[in-house]
């Protein structure tokens, strides 16, 4: 599957693109406001420790402490005293005032901070460094046996030398020895100016910040698929030849500086897929569709045949409709960035071999996601569930805002519900005005939308009149053309005495 890397750079942001055979498959944004913090270790602070969630919020000098877990906690490097016989607990590991080092697992998403570990890891083109484990090990994607003897027999004696821990990315896969090597050591020197830094540093302080997104992007995505990378700005074309010079001299031939007229993105289709992104429904080939919903505990996506009638029967339509949904689903979860708990609701199926089928193509093409994943099978409701892990905003959080009319619900109240509270307002303030207002003059103002209000001097229009008769004081219907669906004002302006 051949793939290219395209990199767009403005004085305002950074865009990243990732397109396999022509589909767009990622989309990493940089603004002023930064990329990620995902990967950077600071000196942080614990601040706060909550024995009920078994967790500690740490001060890492972002708008909100991170969120650091007893399960994330290496306890040989944060344990001040032995701990033996029952599982150490988050007092056993922390106290308030602790300083110690810890690393972004996760960005805060939302009104969540960052979560955050102790286990810290340097990552390389190749390789990614433990420092604080002696162990080897390789990423679950290298497959073949002789392939993995011959990285456990390059790097055990790197580690024994060393004496830092060490894990062989995907990327390493058939890499020559010499660059494993360059890679460890360089990595290793990155972790000795950690350390002293740490020793400088006060708490809060950030001791070791990830690559740029577009060198971060191109040391984690491009691959031995990879067949072009391109960038249209000559600064950052410079920078990145440099980088592979330096750590990849394998892929520095792919790299392009792009001098087109027309816009990089737009050439390559790349807005419209973004755009397309920012939707909820996505059609497939057939005529089916997906209906993908984000919420803040998980992702629901329903499979629909919509226009799509097939040929035979309804469960040979459902099945090719489950088929494409299979193959498209995990594209558009890396697309927009969507993790945490999936759950998909497939077109039902009564063929055990029509399940076993889908669920097989739905576990292929989550084979080439970077995202750690997990596919479980069918429950007894006919739902398959996905965990696809989440290290920073997907990608609507990144670009969309809470809608102010909606106020994040996605839809608003019809003007024909909004009618009946004005009803209800008018009806509660006519039991009350006598004894409010008593004899004092002065005049009712409701003011709502052009549609509540046409709607009130219409079809309910009696209900309205009798109701205004109920008051006991004049009323003033005034629309303003800034309210949402939805909103109305209801209020007693009271005449002036001279």
């Amino acid at each position: 599957m051949a793939e290219e890397l395209l990199i767009q750079v403005t004085d305002f942001e950074s865009r990243v693109a990732l397109v396999k055979d022509g589909a767009v498959h990622e989309v990493h944004i940089a603004r002023s406001s930064g990329y990620s913090v995902t990967g950077n270790i600071y000196l942080g602070k614990v601040v706060r420790i909550v024995p009920g969630m078994q967790a500690a919020f740490i001060d890492i000098g972002l708008e909100r402490p991170g969120f650091l877990h007893a399960s994330d906690v290496q306890t040989p490097l944060i344990s001040t005293g032995q701990i033996s016989g029952a599982k150490p607990t988050i007092r056993d590991l922390l106290h308030d005032g602790q300083e110690l080092l810890v690393q972004v697992d996760r960005d805060p998403i939302g009104t969540k901070g960052a979560r955050l570990s102790t286990r810290l890891a340097l990552a390389s083109k190749y390789l990614v460094l433990t420092p604080t484990s002696e162990q080897v090990a390789l990423s679950q994607r290298i497959k073949d046996d002789g392939e993995r003897q011959r990285l456990f027999a390059l790097l055990r004696p790197m580690v024994e030398t060393g004496g830092f821990g060490v894990i062989a990315r995907t990327q390493g896969e058939s890499a020559q020895a010499q660059a494993l090597q360059q890679d460890y050591h360089r990595l290793v020197q990155q972790w000795q100016a950690i350390e002293v830094q740490r020793n400088d540093a006060p708490s809060g302080r950030l001791v070791h910040c990830e690559l740029p997104v577009q060198t971060r992007l191109i040391r984690d995505l491009v691959g031995p698929e990879t067949a072009t990378i391109d960038v249209d700005d000559p600064d950052i074309f410079r920078l990145l030849q440099e980088y592979l010079d330096k750590y990849a001299p394998d892929y520095k031939d792919i790299l392009r500086l792009y001098r087109d007229q027309r816009p990089m993105f737009e050439r390559h289709n790349i807005e419209d897929e973004i755009a397309g992104a920012l939707q909820p429904r996505v059609r497939l080939h057939s005529g089916g569709t997906l209906v993908i919903e984000q919420t803040e505990a998980m992702v629901s996506i329903d499979v629909n045949t919509a226009s799509f009638l097939g040929s035979k029967n309804l469960e040979e339509t459902a099945f090719q409709t489950n088929l494409e949904a299979a193959a498209a689903i995990p594209r558009q979860l890396r697309l927009r960035n969507l993790g945490g708990i999936v759950v998909i609701d497939f077109i039902d199926m009564t063929d055990p071999t029509h399940r076993e089928s889908v669920l097989e193509k739905l576990q292929q093409n989550f084979a080439g996601d970077p995202a750690k994943t997990r596919v479980l099978g069918f429950s007894d409701l006919g739902l398959v569930q996905v965990s696809r892990k989440r290290s920073r905003e997907s990608l609507i959080q990144q670009l969309c805002g809470e809608c102010p009319h909606c106020l994040g619900l996605g839809s608003t109240k019809t003007p024909e519900s909004t009618c009946m509270d004005v009803f209800r307002a008018l009806s509660a303030e006519a039991a009350v005005s006598s004894d409010k207002f008593g004899s004092r003059k002065g005049t009712y103002s409701l003011v709502t939308t052009a549609a509540v209000a046409d709607r009130l001097l219409e079809e309910e229009a009696d209900i309205y009149r009798a109701l205004l008769a109920q008051l006991g004081h004049d009323l003033r219907l005034q629309v303003d053309p800034e309210f949402p669906p939805g909103r109305f004002d209801l209020f007693f302006v009271a005449q002036n005495h001279h």
